[in-house]
């Protein structure tokens, strides 16, 4: 929700590799993509993109408060998870991680949305159910805004959308994953 007393909105992004150009140009990603899309709405926001490659949910958490402090913002987009299911972690930890990020976002009344990721499908199908079910558990917890499968039609859909670790998209793929994010993040900033 955006203050009628400061209508400039601030979005927060908090992701791994997925969100932090991955071997792409930065000015390509789909957080730069989504940040000049969504000023044709919102001239006044701001996207602050705090993504590192190879973050887990334990760092983004470490993170926030100092993030918060600093650039204050309206919107939360936490797109982390993926680093955790990918190194084995502990899914009750995970799930602690996120439910915590959510807590103090929602305290400062930050609005968040929450990025599913999916895992490699040979990691197996129970493994990946559990894994989804982190996110769904947190969005539902909270009642936040919640995208379930960030990569759908991006991965295994056309090989040249994907990076040749199967993991990261391409630069084709960027607009497709601004364009998701944007619609969601247009109706929560729209929502009085």
């Amino acid at each position: 929700m955006v203050d009628a007393d400061n209508p400039a909105s601030r979005v927060l992004i908090l992701g791994d590799s997925l969100s932090a150009a991955h071997n792409i140009p930065v000015a390509l990603s789909w957080p730069e993509l989504f940040s000049t899309n969504i000023r044709s709405s919102f001239p006044h926001a701001s996207i602050i993109n705090a993504s590192i490659s190879g973050e887990t949910t334990y760092g983004g958490l470490q993170r926030l408060e100092n993030l918060f402090s600093k650039h204050k913002p309206t919107h939360l987009i936490i797109e982390l998870g993926g680093n955790d299911g990918l190194r084995g972690l502990n899914f009750k930890q995970t799930t602690e991680n996120l439910n915590q990020m959510v807590r103090q976002a929602l305290n400062q009344n930050i609005s968040v949305l929450l990025i599913g990721v999916r895992m490699p499908p040979n990691l197996g199908i129970a493994y990946n159910q559990r894994f989804q079910q982190i996110f769904e558990t947190v969005s539902l917890k909270h009642s936040i805004t919640y995208l379930p499968n960030f990569l759908e039609g991006v991965a295994a859909s056309d090989a040249s959308l994907m990076q040749a670790d199967g993991i990261h998209p391409t630069v084709k793929a960027q607009p497709i994953l601004a364009d998701k994010v944007l619609s969601i993040i247009l109706k929560m900033l729209e929502t009085p």
